[in-house]
């Protein structure tokens, strides 16, 4: 237990928050103690002022026997990518995460009005993910099977696994068009295009969460290293040690 605490304590708070929430209300649903039809997206309940459901639908997921592995699935991810990000890029400017985080949830509620999701873990997920293998483009990851590939290919790998295994792919290609859009507004179109900066964090969001060691710029791309790529574990490929695997690049 001393060593599941230090664990979790060493989780950035807001991977460690979004974790907790998505872990918690699962199982509160799962074992009866929460009525899951109050924590998914439903617009009609929404327009009555039950607005709870706009947080609840990305943190909840319908769990049963034929959908645990893919919510394991997806909590790993979670966990990986979202400390991957905070970590690294975002390093002592929560205030910008939690803008990154703000602003895939709003897109993905917007998402799911339209297309009538439910439930919206999985395009939530894969939209952070996404963020992090445009920053991280030349590190190799290694899928299923000690597949080896550049991070770049991994969302793709990801909808097309889950269209050939489940029949699906919707969740994963909205997630990686919401993760494409802030990718571009954040980074691609003012640094490599040119143009104004679209998205900035708001001043209300850098009091409430002020940054770490310094003053750090929003939207800087990260700096190539030279040499050989970087190398990184993935689900599945036997690298779940410290290190590099879980909670750096």
């Amino acid at each position: 237990m001393s060593d599941l605490g230090n664990w979790y304590r060493s989780v950035p708070r807001l991977t460690r928050a979004w974790f907790t929430g998505t872990v918690a209300l699962t199982l509160l649903g799962r074992f009866g103690l929460l009525n899951p039809i109050h924590l998914i997206l439903l617009y009609d309940l929404i327009k009555r002022l039950q607005l709870w459901r706009v947080i609840t639908c990305v943190l909840y997921y319908p769990l049963n026997p034929l959908t645990g592995f893919h919510f394991l699935i997806n909590l790993y991810f979670l966990y990986n990518y979202s400390r991957r990000l905070e970590e690294g890029h975002y390093q002592g400017k929560p205030a910008d995460y939690a803008f990154l985080l703000a602003f895939n949830w709003i897109c993905c509620v917007i998402m799911g009005l339209v297309a009538d999701m439910q439930v919206l873990m999985d395009p939530m997920v894969l939209s952070v993910l996404y963020v992090w293998c445009q920053l991280n483009k030349d590190v190799v990851v290694t899928f299923w099977f000690g597949t080896r590939f550049k991070a770049i290919f991994l969302p793709w790998v990801l909808l097309g696994f889950n269209l050939v295994i489940s029949g699906g792919g919707l969740m994963e290609l909205i997630g990686i068009i919401i993760g494409h859009l802030y990718f571009f507004l954040a980074f691609k179109y003012p640094q490599e295009l040119g143009g104004p900066s679209l998205l900035a964090t708001p001043e209300f969001l850098r009091k409430w969460l002020p940054d770490e060691g310094g003053t750090h710029g929003f939207g800087q791309a990260p700096e190539r290293v030279q040499g050989a790529p970087r190398r990184a574990g993935m689900f599945m490929g036997h690298r779940w040690g410290p290190g590099h695997i879980l909670g750096g690049q």
